[in-house]
């Protein structure tokens, strides 16, 4: 059975015709939506097969404070979408809106797993040279602080949805620090180093240093939201520096701009591999349910692969099976897996 994804229709930077363009691509691959914004603005939505538009008259900005507007907004299109796939009319949902806002409506409306304190958000790393293995980087933003159960937490929930849905073997996981050493770091980073060695369920290779983030060695890589954030803005500013640096090298001369031309294709493929509307957004783990949060900048492109992303997790049982390793491990109680048969 095909996956419907409720699409917040509202909030994307690029307009309406962004969504437009990337629900067209995502019904293609056979994907149902529901798109959730302007009548008027999204009216081409109509002419998709796959795709049913609903009027959400509202809209949550950046300039709103995130859990009061989510919680007196009901027909906000964010709001609308988190409702949508919590009453189970869609089975996931995906909003190039405000980050605060979708993990809000997100939480509300989903409810987290038994068992976890706080979700974390979770974002697909672009790094050249990998050989094809993803590397997650979570938290990327939903909790500014973290305590060492926190950590320990968003370590099994990187490590299940990299095996259930990036299709890693056995992802390795490494602990953000300052040092490689076990005793190194803030005193939650510390606990959690000591709670992850002994930790059943996952392949923990201890304290990675940011000098080597972008490294071979971990397939998960956990720190707290803040950090995490920080670490990605980071990452983003350098690349798109670098880039800038190679394009103004290339066009400095006559000679330098017939190496530029020889070397077009492969800075084209590493720009495609760098941009962030490949991995298609940032997804809440932690929850009974699937969010997406796209990059607010998003193309067409960026937020067609935010939409894969949500189907792909659903197809994978990346709720059920995230549940079941916390189970296993014995930080839940009971199991969160529940029937779905085929209709």
């Amino acid at each position: 059975m095909p996956v419907t994804v409720a699409l917040d229709g509202r909030g994307a930077e690029r307009g309406a015709q962004a969504v437009i363009n990337a629900a067209r691509a995502t019904t293609a691959d056979g994907i149902r939506l529901r798109v959730f914004g302007d009548p008027k603005a999204l009216a081409d939505v109509r002419d998709l097969d796959g795709a049913e538009l609903i009027p959400a008259t509202d809209e949550i900005t950046n300039a709103d404070e995130p859990v009061a507007a989510v919680r007196s907004r009901t027909e906000a299109s964010v709001v609308q979408a988190a409702a949508d796939v919590a009453e189970g009319r869609a089975e996931a949902m995906v909003s190039a809106g405000p980050t605060g806002a979708t993990m809000t409506a997100a939480l509300f409306a989903l409810r987290r797993m038994q068992g976890v304190r706080r979700p974390a958000l979770a974002l697909q790393l672009p790094v050249p040279g990998r050989g094809g293995r993803p590397l997650l980087l979570l938290d990327v933003g939903a909790n500014t602080e973290a305590r060492a159960v926190d950590l320990v937490q968003f370590a099994y929930l990187g490590s299940a949805f990299s095996a259930a849905v990036l299709g890693t073997d056995t992802p390795r996981v490494g602990l953000l620090s300052v040092g490689e050493e076990q005793r190194k770091g803030s005193a939650a980073v510390v606990e959690a180093n000591a709670r992850l060695a002994e930790a059943d369920g996952i392949e923990f290779i201890g304290n990675v240093e940011g000098r080597d983030l972008m490294g071979q060695d971990a397939d998960v890589i956990v720190t707290d939201g803040f950090t995490g954030n920080v670490v990605l803005k980071t990452i983003e500013g350098t690349a798109k520096a670098v880039a800038d640096a190679v394009r103004a090298a290339a066009r400095s001369g006559a000679r330098a701009g017939l190496g530029g031309a020889l070397l077009r294709p492969a800075l084209g493929s590493l720009r495609s591999q760098l941009d962030p509307d490949t991995t298609g957004g940032a997804i809440l783990l932690g929850l009974r349910g699937v969010a997406v949060v796209a990059h607010g900048s998003s193309g067409p492109d960026g937020i067609a692969n935010a939409v894969r992303l949500t189907a792909r997790a659903v197809e994978e049982w990346a709720v059920e099976r995230t549940a079941e390793l916390l189970e296993r491990s014995g930080m839940t109680r009971g199991s969160m897996r529940e029937s779905r048969e085929p209709a």
